[in-house]
């Protein structure tokens, strides 16, 4: 084992665990006072949630050998049961499996959790943590073992071959992602849009709803998730080493060329660049150069930035266009950057900068690694928004997704929570306090002599 690449990957994975609250905060800015806890809650509870079930059968179900043709693994290593014993990290990496599934455990959660944006405040909380389950169950675990499961993690202690050839869009179709673009970001963006429609429109969208009530949260959100995603990206290369310097590189030039991008775009059509546009700019270029930032140079990640910033900015109109209502942008930032990253790496992938990779059309490839692209993004987006329209629709009748209108009007954090972030107004809890008896004095205190009545023009008073 490696004591560098080790200490890398698991640093990395904390890194990845703090896009989590970063989005909390990113999200919990952009919804009414009222509703900052319940987003707040549902972004958090995302960890304990998705932990849990990693741990049971989570990893296995990704990471297990092959089932049904490549499309999911099987229950081999459930409990985590044969991690320490028999199982190799990645091929040609020197780390410890056990840091492996630390870090793509955190994946799993940021992706559930990008979902939260969509349905800001109208979903009860009990609800959304029946579908998280069911959801990173049946969508994100076959998905992820569709795209990260490349050919090489196998049981090495077993005698004979092993069957496992990995999940089909990896090692099949031979479409690129270095982090997580498919994923992640469209396979988010696709239930974000399905569970929108499930739902319905907030009560009086889009004429009258609650504008940001922090806005310095918000900013802090983004920056946050700027941080993490050196850890979802640089991480993803699993050694301390080049490839990982060019993914950070390429991570930091797309952000920024993104949220420079945003604010143009906002400046031409609306007169006035906004902090929400250049956060959610950031955001939109990170995506973007999430499947890229380890198979492009820099000038790809510049041009890719440049085109997520614009494509996206654009997109988050569509909900009004469309008529679905898609509260925090989701669907225009994540879904969008997700396709417009994972398909521009079919333009600028450059086999010069990443051997494992190829050439995109700009550099003698063609067409083939674009279609490649465009068949992983469109597999995902249609088995992401189907499973999740059916997934939602189940959880609705059953339990009920939507909370009541009175509790939506009033704001959610007192009915789904009893709590209020802001209590600077409210009464006392409770009398106050009966103050203990003092000694009485040895002799009588004088008062002070009464003021003189005021007098006609009189400023002193």
């Amino acid at each position: 084992m490696n004591s560098g690449d080790t200490a890398w990957v698991l640093a990395c994975a904390a890194l990845v665990m703090l896009m989590t609250p970063g989005l909390a905060f990113f999200y919990g800015g952009m919804v009414g006072s009222k509703s900052v806890l319940n987003m707040l809650m549902m972004n958090f509870v995302c960890l304990g949630v998705v932990s849990t079930l990693w741990v049971l059968y989570g990893y296995s179900e990704t990471f297990g050998d092959d089932v049904f043709y490549g499309l999911v693994g099987d229950m081999s290593h459930a409990l985590l049961r044969t991690t320490h014993a028999t199982l190799s990290g990645p091929v040609g990496h020197q780390i410890p499996t056990m840091a492996f599934v630390m870090f793509q455990l955190m994946f799993a959660v940021i992706t559930t959790a990008l979902i939260t944006g969509a349905i800001a405040g109208r979903t009860r909380f009990w609800s959304w943590i029946v579908f998280a389950a069911l959801w990173v169950t049946v969508v994100y675990f076959p998905v992820a073992h569709w795209v990260f499961h490349v050919t090489g993690f196998t049981d090495t202690d077993s005698s004979g071959a092993s069957a496992d050839v990995g999940g089909w869009i990896a090692n099949r179709l031979r479409a690129f992602d270095f982090a997580g673009g498919t994923a992640v970001h469209i396979n988010a963006g696709a239930a974000a849009l399905a569970l929108a429609l499930v739902l319905g429109k907030r009560h009086g969208w889009p004429r009258s709803i609650a504008r940001p009530h922090n806005v310095p949260f918000t900013l802090l959100g983004a920056s946050l998730l700027w941080f993490g995603w050196y850890g979802f990206n640089a991480g993803s290369a699993l050694t301390a080493g080049d490839l990982a310097a060019l993914a950070f590189t390429n991570t930091t030039i797309a952000a920024g060329a993104a949220s420079f991008a945003w604010i143009v775009v906002e400046q031409l059509r609306d007169g006035r660049p906004t902090t929400i546009g250049a956060s959610s700019g950031a955001v939109a270029g990170l995506v973007a150069v999430t499947p890229a930032c380890g198979f492009v140079g820099v000038v790809g990640a510049l041009c890719i930035g440049v085109a997520a910033g614009v494509c996206c900015a654009l997109a988050v109109s569509l909900k009004y266009t469309f008529g679905y209502d898609d509260s925090l942008d989701v669907v225009g930032v994540h879904l969008v950057g997700g396709v417009v990253g994972t398909l521009l790496v079919g333009v600028f992938a450059d086999v010069s900068v990443n051997p494992a990779g190829g050439n995109g059309l700009l550099y003698g490839g063609g067409f083939v690694q674009l279609q490649r692209q465009a068949i992983a993004s469109v597999a995902v987006m249609a088995y992401s928004f189907l499973a999740t329209l059916l997934l939602a629709w189940i959880v609705d009748r059953l339990v009920g997704l939507r909370v009541g209108s009175e509790s939506e009007a009033e704001g959610i954090d007192e009915s789904e929570h009893a709590e209020s972030a802001y209590s600077l107004n409210l009464p006392p809890a409770g009398p106050a306090p009966a103050l203990l008896p003092s000694r009485a004095p040895s002799r009588p205190q004088r008062l002070p002599p009464p003021r003189p009545a005021p007098r006609p023009n009189d400023h002193r008073w």
